[in-house]
């Protein structure tokens, strides 16, 4: 039984592509048809010159047999991103198994095609890319301008550094994928324009998609180029931030949330300055701790290494790998769970009261039964919505809600300095001491030397400013003594007094 081909659909973008398109078709090695199920499809978008009318007559008058071909015309320009996301989308209504991207003005070689969607056969690639910088020198002798070589280096520079990757080249227009891969990344929400290309990088990066390099010819001749540089690398430059910084928090675009990792959002940060660091810092060794919003148990096993009892409670039902002494499954929204709580000597809340309905009153009955103890300590985190990152977000007219971080969509309640200040001492508590927790960087650009210099930055700019640049507020706190015993203290130190 002979095996059937693969489907491959050959997306042709066009735009006043009218003394190119039929060069282009023509290059198309027909040979392809001997391993693929090959169609064309020609979207023209909007030109404003004849390439429609070449683009038929080619077909119209084309020798070749092997290859089905389809034209469509928007209606009105979609941009070169929008053109992509089309004919991206035709390729899954179809059951297409590959797509490759071919440009209508012949600034790619088509002659390459098949050398490019070979490597897809292969179950662990996703998408192959054509670089045109992989040969030494290759660009520069090919025709690409002198700026466009610098700037396509430092482009690419930049963008390897903040994903950890060696690509030669981020910035090539021919591409293969492979269609099952583009069903994974939410391409559709990409720009309309230049920047698409780069943002489908990104996407298949956070998916955890493997993208292939082979090396191709470069070609710059009479075609128009209608990308403007200067836009465009700011466009890049924002991307690639904006997507890093969404692994942290501060920023949320729905396009970036692809990772096929769901991650937990509470993430244990032991090695670098924050929550976790501050709090295994100020508990003492053979302590006994209770963890209020424990979720999985993890700071317990850094707890372990000081000797420390842990109790946890969290409304998991089952803890895995827990290093927990003591799991009390309960739903903090309701309430307290029936522990003796004087006999602990810290209580932990570390990014809790923030997904609490009603702070008030939890606060407000942990302090009465705690408060007869004056040694218990309370060690308490959430975070800063007034962070300046925050109030430049309002200023711009940006507040959206992701799914990690200050704006984490399961936060019910947010707090500045102030305000969870005078919540504390509104319900029974004195603040011992204040900090301020800067961003977890590492989380985004690694645990390299550019985390720790932009958490040293941080951390300086928190001694200049604690309420404008901590991402998180931490306080050590205590409950103030009842009335109850400050009445019984009293009437136990005058009988004394009477003695004498």
């Amino acid at each position: 039984m002979t095996e059937s081909k693969k489907k491959l659909l050959i997306l042709v973008v066009a735009y006043n592509s009218e003394k190119f398109i039929k060069n282009v078709l023509s290059r198309i090695d027909e040979n392809l048809a001997k391993k693929y199920d090959v169609e064309i499809l020609i979207n023209d978008d909007s030109s404003t010159d004849e390439t429609l009318r070449a683009a038929k007559e080619y077909i119209n008058f084309s020798t070749n047999k092997n290859f089905k071909y389809k034209i469509l015309s928007n209606p009105e320009n979609q941009g070169y991103g929008g053109n992509q996301k089309i004919g991206y989308e035709y390729a899954i209504k179809n059951n297409f198994d590959f797509v490759a991207l071919l440009h209508g003005d012949g600034q790619y070689a088509p002659e390459y095609l098949q050398a490019l969607i070979d490597p897809l056969n292969s179950d662990n690639i996703d998408a192959v890319f054509g670089s045109r910088m992989i040969t030494k020198g290759g660009a520069l002798k090919g025709g690409m301008p002198l700026y466009k070589f610098v700037g396509n280096k430092i482009l690419t520079f930049f963008q390897n550094s903040m994903f950890s990757t060696n690509f030669t080249e981020f910035h090539s227009g021919y591409r293969i994928y492979k269609v099952s891969s583009l069903k994974k990344v939410p391409f559709e929400l990409n720009a309309k324009n230049y920047s698409f290309d780069n943002e489908i990088i990104v996407q298949f990066l956070i998916a955890k998609l493997t993208i292939k390099e082979l090396p191709i010819p470069t070609y710059y001749g009479e075609e128009i180029s209608y990308l403007n540089g200067l836009p465009y690398a700011y466009q890049v430059f924002k991307t690639n931030v904006k997507a890093k910084l969404q692994e942290i928090g501060i920023f949320y675009d729905k396009k970036f949330d692809c990772s096929i990792l769901q991650k937990e959002n509470y993430i244990i940060k032991n090695n670098f300055s924050s929550t976790h660091t501050k709090t295994l810092k100020i508990i003492s060794d053979n302590s006994k701790i209770l963890d209020l919003g424990c979720n999985n148990g993890e700071l317990a096993l850094y707890l372990k290494n000081k000797n420390c009892n842990i109790t946890g409670v969290d409304k998991k039902k089952i803890l895995e790998n827990s290093q927990l002494d003591n799991y009390v499954c309960f739903d903090l929204n309701k309430g307290l769970p029936k522990i003796d709580y004087k006999n602990f000597d810290y209580i932990l809340i570390l990014d809790v009261i923030e997904h609490l309905y009603e702070p008030e009153k939890f606060l407000s009955d942990l302090k009465k039964k705690i408060s007869s103890n004056p040694n218990v300590q309370v060690l308490i985190s959430t975070p800063n919505i007034a962070f300046i990152v925050m109030r430049f977000m309002l200023l711009i007219g940006f507040f959206n809600y992701g799914k990690r971080g200050i704006l984490d969509k399961t936060h019910i309640r947010l707090f500045t300095f102030s305000s969870f200040k005078h919540l504390l001492e509104q319900h029974g508590f004195f603040i011992k001491k204040s900090y301020g927790i800067p961003v977890p960087f590492p989380l985004a650009v690694g645990d390299n030397v550019l985390g720790k210099i932009l958490i040293n930055i941080n951390s300086f700019l928190i001694m200049l400013s604690k309420r404008l640049f901590s991402y998180q507020i931490y306080y050590e706190i205590k409950a103030n003594v009842s009335l109850e015993t400050l009445l019984s203290r009293a009437d136990k130190n005058i009988k004394i007094k009477d003695e004498f």
